[in-house]
């Protein structure tokens, strides 16, 4: 008689439960947070940049190491190969980050093509490794005029596509043209705050996930999916 309190399907050597010591049985690392930020206009007084550049300078407070993609002069998906400069320099960047932050304008109510042209770039795998696969992430977006949530809520999508930690707080900055001096210096706002909110919170997630991935990463479908190659390729008959 069939057991009805068993799952039906399920491949017992392949099947892990989630083990809470697992998680946490390494010792944390000790090196600095390494955050990519990417932004999505090239104005020449670009808000999105000087939000990413206000927020590299409040990470680097909060202890992170961090890295800004300029993307002038990277090219349109699949107008080149990849071994365009520009391309291996955003694809070395994601590799080396540990959590990234993507800023955008939003333009006919969607984020720039320059913000998707560079995620775009981002492959989904190189070789066997995927390299946005565990890495924490946290969207922000300008507005023009009044606030809005179309950006980030497409970005949200495009960071879960990726496998990456897309972290609960975000950040859209209405008016964003009133909220900087002459300097490029942001000023003091309730915006300004939420930015230092989720850049908070993107430190915890990345601290909390980064040492953890190779639990956090591993998945039934994928070993059972190695598990079927492998059979497959030891039972194969010589020809």
């Amino acid at each position: 008689m069939t057991d009805i309190t068993e799952p039906a399907n399920l491949q017992p050597e392949c099947f892990k439960a989630p083990d809470a010591a697992a998680l946490f049985r390494s010792q944390p690392s000790t090196h600095k947070a390494k955050i990519l930020l990417l932004y999505g206009s090239l104005r020449q007084r670009s808000f999105s940049r000087l939000v990413v550049e206000e927020s590299a300078r409040i990470l680097q407070k909060m202890g992170a190491e961090t890295r800004i993609f300029n993307p002038s002069g990277l090219p349109l998906p699949d107008d080149c190969d990849d071994s365009h400069a520009k391309v291996q320099e955003l694809r070395e960047l994601v590799q080396w980050a540990e959590g990234m932050v993507w800023c955008s304008p939003e333009r006919h109510g969607a984020m720039t093509g320059i913000m998707k042209a560079q995620i775009d770039w981002i492959p989904l795998s190189i070789g066997a490794v995927r390299p946005t696969q565990g890495k924490t992430l946290a969207v922000m977006q300008v507005c023009g005029g009044s606030q809005s949530f179309n950006a980030v809520n497409q970005m949200r999508i495009l960071g879960r596509w990726m496998r990456c930690l897309t972290i609960p707080n975000q950040s859209s900055v209405a008016k964003a043209w009133a909220e900087f001096d002459d300097d490029d210096r942001m000023k003091p706002s309730p915006y300004y705050d939420r930015i230092v909110d989720v850049l908070e919170e993107l430190m915890h997630f990345t601290l909390l996930t980064r040492d953890r991935n190779d639990v956090l990463l591993d998945r039934y479908s994928e070993r059972k999916e190695t598990a079927e190659q492998l059979m497959s390729r030891v039972n194969q008959r010589s020809l």
